[in-house]
């Protein structure tokens, strides 16, 4: 209600401003900050694990071209947990380390597979010297003939989107996770459900309708007035995407953060795009007019996530998996939650039969 939001009792503006994806990763997963030792061998575990099995390409010939990134994502992780036997008991064994950095490692090289896939376009290979989110960008936007330009202030603004997306309290995808990781299925298994859980519009999509919105209201020809004046009519079904929160009642602390992030993106990239004209517009309505402040309707994370992934050139497609790999961290911590304590029973939820307490077989020739 306060609009604090903190990883491990670390303000997440302290870690916005000092800390990398990576850092902030192995802090979430094993509860303080790695000193130089651990911070260098778990970006050595990291590097170590970026390529997936040579085997898994034929996989991504058996999807269409046409299938969604999240869909691969899921189906793959799991099938990338087939590849290593000591995997498949669950639970946190002597080779977990190995295991998570194979797992936050592979699933930016499947993603980008994926992607690659799904644009007819050849794979792109991670490389050693690259670190992680910038090795992410080379695979997703390189050419054999020619490596994309990395610019530190876009792999600074992706770094920065994985990082506010790394935990977030019990949401749908996390709370998916715990659950399949109570029946003491592996890592890999776990995290998988939480792609697909997280692969929902009301969860994950929310950034990819973010941009959805603008582009409906760039056709209509509307510069964003005439919808923001209609988004305060109850009845016109017109609803503001990327703005409030179900659990911030103040404003989204990661969106003051990313607000930021955006503006400075924005101007070194020195893009024209009129979308992205319609998302200030929003914005600034936003933020003055009394209809959305009384309404505490602020822009949230999503909505300057939505707006810097598509100025990188990343398509509306791939906002979710962006999401997945951010979040990949914040439910293994959930799932070594559950592994490590001895004492954990498999989740049960209770429910309430509403239906007739006692009921009789009809033979179908009796039936209405």
């Amino acid at each position: 209600e306060q609009g604090i939001l903190r990883y491990r009792g670390i303000p997440i503006e302290e870690l916005a401003e000092k800390s990398t994806f990576v850092e902030t990763a192995y802090l979430i997963i094993y509860g303080h900050l790695p000193d130089r030792n651990e911070l260098k061998n778990f970006s050595d575990l990291l590097t170590e694990h970026q390529n997936i099995h040579e085997d898994m390409k034929y996989h991504f010939e058996g999807f269409p071209s046409t299938s969604h990134p999240m869909a691969i994502l899921s189906a793959m992780i799991n099938a990338s947990g087939c590849f290593d036997l000591t995997l498949m008991k669950g639970g946190c064994s002597s080779q977990f380390d190995s295991h998570v950095a194979q797992l936050i490692s592979q699933v930016r090289t499947i993603a980008a597979f994926s992607y690659r896939k799904s644009h007819g376009l050849p794979i792109i290979y991670p490389k050693k010297a690259y670190k992680y989110t910038a090795n992410f960008l080379h695979m997703l936007f390189s050419q054999p003939y020619e490596d994309y330009e990395l610019k530190p202030e876009v792999v600074r603004a992706l770094d920065l989107i994985f990082l506010l997306h790394a935990d977030h309290e019990q949401n749908c995808s996390t709370a998916t996770v715990r659950m399949v990781a109570s029946s003491q299925a592996n890592l890999y298994a776990s995290c998988a459900a939480g792609v697909c859980a997280l692969w929902g519009p009301l969860h994950g999509g929310a950034n990819q309708a973010v941009v959805e919105m603008l582009v409906d209201i760039h056709k209509s020809g509307d510069d964003g007035s005439k919808f923001i004046t209609a988004a305060k009519d109850k009845n016109s079904g017109k609803k503001l995407m990327g703005f409030g929160h179900r659990v911030y009642k103040n404003y989204d602390p990661r969106a003051k953060i990313i607000k930021k992030a955006c503006d400075e993106v924005l101007g070194s990239l020195d893009i024209n795009d009129p979308l992205l004209e319609i998302a200030k517009k929003l914005e600034e309505a936003a933020l003055r007019d009394s209809y959305f402040v009384e309404r505490k309707l602020y822009p949230n994370v999503d909505f300057y996530s939505g707006i810097i992934m598509r100025a990188l050139g990343i398509p509306v497609e791939m906002f979710t998996v962006i999401f997945a790999i951010g979040r990949m961290p914040g439910w293994i911590a959930n799932y070594k939650e559950i592994a490590d304590d001895t004492k954990s029973r498999i989740s049960r939820p209770r429910q309430v039969y509403m239906g007739e307490p006692l009921n009789t077989y009809v033979p179908m020739s009796k039936r209405k």
